[in-house]
């Protein structure tokens, strides 16, 4: 009996001492084997005067907590990026946007940027948000492209294929922003407008989502990830940063789709914006004007039914109904 309550006692060690082992391996491996804290009486307590449950009825005056929530908050959208300036150096980050034009410029500029951060980066974090804005400014300032901000984000979106930013020619502009997460966008533009520079992407000119592969991303200098968006730089002397050129002086269109092409008259879902515009100047939120003059519009064609009109009832039963002002007497 004695050896096989030895047994026992060795099977439930043997597991308790490796369970402890694997703890202290985990405990090593991140940070935490020096902070080993003794356990210590508090001032009032004393040894026998306790009973079950009388710990509810104390706190510690200084809780220690697991983690230091801003150094969580200061890492944000830091994972798996590359630091552009780190490797190319400081001259290769984009300079500060600097605004020119009238208010409506300025106006149309924000609705625009923000569009971009929304409807590509709504679900990425604030850093991936601003690396969105920065593309878009950073091809502002690039000979290659549209030298205003809704120039850029509405490049192509004439053609049911072929723009740069696919929102603006899928029909995703149909879509309901919410409230808050249309804030936010709104929130990033304003800031890269108004000078903020997103040195993670440097001069970034290009991006995509880690699910496509283009066919021209080979031709690019990739720079890095940032959330699920991988950004790229011209080669060369074009993605240096001496080509960013354009000085930007406002002239900005309608913060909407160009008009489609050609033959194509396809009513695109898109030619009714749903994004909450704060001027009527800034989308197409005013009803055209009616024709001045001309001939009036026909009345719609009435469907034509089976049905019994008024005039079919009998004269006998047209009176049915009413009250009978004289009881017997038959109704005239």
């Amino acid at each position: 009996m004695l050896l096989r309550g030895g047994a026992l006692a060795a099977a439930m060690l043997i597991p308790a001492v490796a369970a402890q082992g694997e703890w202290a391996e985990i405990a090593r491996a991140v940070g935490l084997a020096d902070e080993r804290v003794e356990p210590v009486a508090m001032p009032f307590e004393t040894a026998g005067l306790s009973f079950p449950g009388s710990a509810f009825y104390y706190l510690e005056d200084a809780p220690r907590l697991a983690g230091d929530l801003s150094e969580l908050r200061a890492a944000e959208g830091s994972y798996e990026t590359l630091e552009f300036t780190e490797s190319h150096g400081a001259e290769a980050t984009a300079r500060a946007f600097r605004s020119a034009g009238s208010g409506l410029d300025k106006a149309r500029a924000l609705q625009c940027l923000s569009m971009a951060v929304y409807y590509e980066a709504a679900s990425e974090s604030y850093t991936g948000q601003q690396a969105v804005a920065q593309v878009v400014l950073n091809r502002v300032a690039h000979p290659a492209f549209p030298s205003s901000v809704c120039g850029v984000v509405f490049q192509g979106s004439e053609r049911k294929t072929g723009c740069q930013f696919s929102f603006t020619c899928d029909g995703s502009m149909a879509r309901h922003p919410s409230r808050q997460a249309w804030a936010r966008a709104q929130s990033v533009g304003l800031a890269a407008l108004a000078g903020e520079v997103q040195t993670t992407v440097g001069l970034a000119t290009h991006y995509h989502t880690n699910y496509v592969n283009p066919y021209w991303a080979a031709s690019l200098d990739y720079i890095g990830r940032i959330g699920a968006h991988r950004f790229y730089v011209w080669k060369g002397r074009a993605g240096q940063a001496g080509a960013f050129s354009t000085s930007y002086l406002g002239g900005e269109p309608v913060a909407a789709p160009s008009a489609r092409r050609g033959a194509d008259t396809t009513v695109s879902p898109v030619t009714t914006l749903a994004v909450p515009t704060p001027n009527s100047a800034l989308g197409m939120t005013k009803a055209p004007d009616k024709p001045v003059g001309g001939a009036p519009a026909s009345p719609a064609a009435q469907p034509q039914d089976n049905l019994p009109k008024a005039g079919d009832v009998k004269a006998e039963y047209q009176r049915s109904g009413r009250w009978i002002s004289e009881p017997g007497k038959k109704a005239e």
